[in-house]
């Protein structure tokens, strides 16, 4: 676990493939640059997972009605670097434009919903915003409990996430 160098390398063989194999704007390349992005990202190498991200968000947006799930993956995965850049309010603008896209395109209890207000609940609280983000993270809580297995890892996650957010209230 956690060997980026290997992950890189395989992502980048991937995308080369997709390269040769696919129209400049297919939706399967999108997906190797947010793979690629998230290497970097975990990395924490924002610039680099900006980039990567950026590119995926650009084909999507060509590739993919202005609805589509994978749109608002995109918007989620930049307001991430830029949350961990400390760049709320960017990061607060493309999380809610992930929930837009969610709200218009899935079911209610989805449990991308709850990563959406996850990840705004986590931009509010790196704003020292305590009550929006705790109201967000328990609407997260609500749908991870209704969507996922009780010892779910996400759930223990976001459990400790309102912890950490009433203990600074």
């Amino acid at each position: 676990m956690g060997d980026y160098s290997k992950a890189l390398e395989f992502y980048q063989k991937a995308l080369k493939i997709y390269e040769i194999s696919r129209p400049p704007n297919h939706p399967e390349l999108a997906g190797s640059y947010n793979n690629i992005g998230s290497v970097y990202n975990n990395m924490g190498d924002y610039s680099k997972a900006l980039e990567f991200y950026q590119k995926a968000l650009k084909i999507d947006e060509i590739s993919q009605p202005s609805t589509h799930p994978d749109l608002a993956t995109s918007y989620n995965n930049i307001g991430d670097v830029y949350n961990s850049m400390g760049d709320y309010s960017k990061a607060l603008e493309f999380h809610q434009k992930a929930l837009k896209i969610r709200e218009n395109a899935l079911p209610p209890n989805h449990h991308d919903f709850a990563q959406s207000y996850n990840n705004i609940g986590m931009v509010y609280s790196g704003k020292g915003d305590y009550s929006k983000a705790l109201s967000f993270l328990e609407k997260a809580l609500v749908i991870f409990q209704k969507s996922l297995a009780p010892n779910h890892l996400h759930i223990k996650m976001v459990t400790n996430s309102i912890d950490d957010v009433k203990k600074k209230m």
